[in-house]
């Protein structure tokens, strides 16, 4: 076969497996979103989805200063995350970076240099972000139903370093808080409690 058969060939397999990717229903993405939020705020939150296009989309304006983001259904395992609504131009570039199709250092690399240019602000006090993550296996996406999931907490801190907070830049002991990417824009206290 020729090599140019073979690709065709290949790609029209790989193609079905991009398009089974199954956008759970606005009412599951909600659900597993606010898991990631106190339990004060769940209710009152603004939720971020995606469409059926998977597109991002706004699937519930909320009441109160909590923006929660909902599983991608295009990663692998389970992540859901809420954060005070300052961070949100932060987010909201990243979320545009990713439609964009960057990824990983990529992105962070375009985002720094998008900060230096002023096109986004972090806030000026410190503000929270609150992950919960599972692997795949205890995930179900058709009932919103996540099994043992852990919680992370990360308090981004702008420009922050050890000097300035009396933080390590590593966890010593399992659920130490520790600051990552000291003296940058998107410095951040790290609080990961041990897994289940």
């Amino acid at each position: 076969m020729k090599p140019s058969l073979l690709l065709a060939s290949l790609s029209l397999l790989a193609a079905p497996a991009f398009a089974q990717t199954v956008i759970p229903a606005p009412d599951i993405q909600i659900k597993t979103a606010v898991l990631a939020a106190p339990a004060d705020k769940k209710d009152g939150a603004t939720v971020i989805g995606y469409d059926t296009d998977g597109k991002y989309i706004t699937l519930r304006k909320g009441t109160n200063d909590l923006v929660c983001l909902t599983d991608d259904p295009n990663q692998k395992g389970f992540s859901a995350a809420c954060y005070h609504e300052s961070l949100e131009p932060f987010m909201a570039w990243g979320r545009k970076l990713r439609m964009e199709g960057k990824k990983g250092p990529e992105m962070n690399e375009q985002r720094d240099k998008d900060s230096k240019a002023g096109k986004f602000k972090m806030p000026k006090q410190p503000a929270t972000l609150f992950v919960f993550s599972a692997p795949s296996e205890r995930y179900d996406a058709t009932t919103g139903t996540v099994t043992d999931g852990n919680l992370r907490y990360v308090v981004y801190i702008a420009n922050a370093t050890a000097q300035s907070t009396g933080l390590p830049t590593k966890a010593e002991v399992p659920g130490m808080p520790w600051i990552m990417d000291p003296g940058t824009y998107r410095a951040h206290i790290m609080i990961t409690p041990p897994a289940k």
